[in-house]
């Protein structure tokens, strides 16, 4: 079936307290998606970040972030009040997250509504804790303990722990109970205020299309409980890393650092860690996009010690082989799989054998930096089995993106639309339309483009630290003209 949505993250959601939240504005956004006709709102990860403040680089597989908790509600709840709220300096920019005043001011007041909270009296509390054990327990600990070594990466804590020698792992959960408890609070509030929010948006005929990594953070709570999933050594390090090798974009290629996986290990346990992280994803999302597909195929594995990807080599992943076992256990999933960047043949049989829709990015139609060419993204080759975007959160906005190609590029996409179109808004109108007149079964628009926003407005660019993720929407952006407009080119193509 036809249908169209939108790309917003939580964090950029407008509102008060210095970032994107499941606060009333959430709930706005939800009732323009419907009024404009969409069926779709898509969101970055939503884990607690890390160092870079990257979705994808989160310190829980399974637990929600802590700032997307609505301190409005938490004030309703008497859990807290206006005044200790807007006593915290969260930043003078409506338009973007300061990350570091966040941090500073948030868990502060999360530790006022903690302590005013009662929690350990409720039973479903109690419920939450028992359901979520599997991960929770670890979770908690692997943040109170962090909490404890001043916010260091585990491979810096004391061996003992670091380790989790048993005598250490009991000590630290009797010296540490209080904050342990903390930790699972603020799961439990998130996870409340989550719920509550994607019924409402189904109840309003909006799906929500979640997104999970491929690979886990090194400094996380699962490496930490789980190492034996990756290719780690004795003492606990990383023995290769993941990213991707140099491309038109960058001559040295990306270098994550992600752990890779021991793919022997997951197949000779019927890949149970992946099917739990694959079934909770169903429980929180409609929809779950999967980042970087390819590397179910082949993955880029880089030496733990480089500085760049230069020196990477490809490898073998487990193939169709995991998601047999996923569809064995779990039946039909609804996922999207990301197969973006470099795709050979095998890939391509990947996201063939496993029937998923895959994803067709316009700006690579037109773009000659693309290794893979137009080949695969111009509108004109879509199978029906397919989700077209103007562009990804690590890209530039269309907006930026036409102020940055070749003029030969630029005049492609006029020779494509059939007119010379001078003003870049326009144009950029012109290319959310091929997107939504294409083949493609779902169209998905970052709000951004839908702003004509320039690259100010850019989420991510690969492979840089500290401007990155911060971009929010402003209330007043969202319009009845904007509204009426979205609604009219989603009725004309058909995706209402």
């Amino acid at each position: 079936m036809r249908a169209s949505g939108i790309l917003l993250p939580i964090s950029s959601l407008p509102g008060k307290y210095g970032i994107g939240s499941f606060s009333k504005e959430a709930y706005r956004f939800v009732d323009f998606l419907k009024n404009a006709h969409q069926k779709y709102w898509q969101i970055l990860p939503i884990g607690p970040t890390s160092y870079g403040d990257s979705p994808y680089q989160s310190f829980s597989t399974y637990a929600g972030n802590p700032y997307f908790i609505s301190l409005e509600e938490l004030i309703e709840e008497g859990l807290l009040t206006e005044e200790e709220c807007d006593k915290v300096d969260f930043g003078n920019r409506i338009d973007k997250v300061n990350y570091e005043k966040l941090y500073n001011g948030r868990f502060k007041l999360l530790k006022k509504a903690y302590k005013k909270s009662n929690i350990s009296e409720k039973e479903d509390f109690d419920k939450f804790k028992s359901e979520n054990c599997y991960w929770l327990n670890d979770y908690a600990m692997f943040m109170a303990i962090k909490d404890r070594f001043n916010g260091q990466s585990f491979d810096k804590w004391a061996e003992d722990i670091k380790l989790r020698w048993e005598y250490s792992m009991e000590y630290y959960q009797n010296e540490l109970k209080d904050e342990i408890e903390f930790y699972k609070f603020i799961q439990y509030e998130f996870y409340r205020q989550w719920y509550k929010l994607k019924k409402y948006a189904n109840e309003n005929g909006i799906k929500i299309i979640g997104d999970i990594p491929i690979y886990v953070a090194y400094d996380s709570a699962d490496v930490w409980a789980h190492p034996e999933l990756f290719q780690m050594d004795e003492n606990g390090k990383p023995v290769a890393v993941a990213g991707c090798p140099p491309d038109g974009f960058s001559a040295t290629g990306q270098l994550w650092g992600n752990p890779l996986y021991r793919w022997d290990y997951h197949k000779q346990t019927n890949y149970d860690w992946w099917i739990k992280r694959i079934e909770r994803s169903v429980k929180l999302y409609d929809v779950v996009r999967i980042d970087h597909f390819r590397g179910f195929d082949e993955y880029y594995s880089i030496p733990a010690e480089d500085e760049d990807a230069t020196n990477g080599h490809w490898e073998k992943g487990p193939g169709i082989d995991l998601f047999n076992a996923i569809k064995y256990c779990l039946g039909d999933v609804n996922i999207i799989a990301e197969d973006l960047g470099y795709i050979t043949d095998t890939v391509r049989q990947l996201v063939k054998d496993s029937g998923f829709p895959n994803m067709k990015v316009l700006e690579f139609a037109f773009d000659s930096r693309d290794s893979s060419g137009p080949k695969d993204y111009l509108p004109y080759n879509y199978d029906k089995n397919c989700v077209v975007y103007t562009g990804t959160h690590d890209n530039e906005t269309l907006k930026g993106w036409l102020d940055s190609i070749e003029p030969e590029e630029v005049e492609m996409i006029q020779k494509y639309i059939g007119r010379r179109v001078d003003d870049k808004a326009e144009l950029v109108d012109e290319i959310i339309r091929l997107a939504q007149a294409s083949t493609a079964d779902t169209c998905i628009i970052p709000m951004q483009d839908y702003l004509h926003l320039d690259n100010k407005a850019r989420m991510n660019t690969p492979s840089t630290l500290g401007n990155n993720w911060m971009w929010r929407m402003k209330s007043t952006q969202i319009t009845k003209k904007l509204t009426n407009a979205i609604k009219e080119l989603t009725v004309l193509y058909g995706r209402d």
